[in-house]
């Protein structure tokens, strides 16, 4: 229990930077007067299929090797 404690404690310190030191995002169109058809979204309108798709298939491989050395363990 001890080991547990002291486990969580140290990942407590480790992510307090990250978690205590966040910005807001900046103001779409820089902070200026909105223009008709001219503001742009906050992160620059990246796309995110690509990325998801990527995730979903390292998912899937990383449940296959799971699966796979399951197998290998029963026999």
């Amino acid at each position: 229990m001890k080991k547990l404690k002291t486990i969580l404690i140290a990942a407590l310190l480790v992510s307090a930077p990250v978690i205590l030191l966040a910005q807001e995002p900046p103001h779409p169109n820089n902070g200026g007067a909105p223009t008709p058809g001219g503001n742009t979204p906050v992160g620059g309108g990246a796309p995110i299929g690509s990325g998801l798709s990527i995730l979903i298939a390292l998912g899937a491989m990383y449940a296959g090797k799971k699966v796979f050395h399951f197998g290998k363990e029963e026999e």
